[in-house]
């Protein structure tokens, strides 16, 4: 079951390539951005609970979609950019096994413990 969800995982980041070529972006704004929704884990300098809230959100596919959708909606080209690199970032997050978090230790996903 982890291939499959792996494999889904990895052709929902090819679906993210996909939906960034459509912008008018060049490539290397993919290459610098995706790391970029990591800044969610500012807050585990916090504490555990407010780290895991702040990881959680810059890692939520659905806020990614409803970015990306108001994007296209408003036709504000930043706004799908944004959503893309969520979705895209998120999705390679879960193919190396890094789910959303449980607010007691960064390690614990919903995925399993890392």
């Amino acid at each position: 079951m982890k291939s499959v969800l792996k494999l889904e995982e990895l052709l929902q980041f090819a679906l993210g390539i996909y939906l960034f070529s459509t912008l008018s972006c060049t490539w290397w704004w993919f290459l610098v951005l995706i790391l970029l929704p990591d800044i969610g884990m500012l807050g585990y300098l916090v504490n555990t609970k407010r780290g895991a809230l702040t990881y959680n959100v810059f890692h939520h596919k659905g806020l990614a979609i409803l970015f990306f959708l108001a994007g296209i909606y408003f036709e504000i080209e930043v706004m799908q950019l944004i959503g893309i690199i969520l979705f895209s970032h998120a999705a390679l997050d879960r193919i190396f096994g890094y789910g959303l978090k449980y607010a007691d230790n960064f390690k614990n996903t919903y995925l399993g413990h890392l």
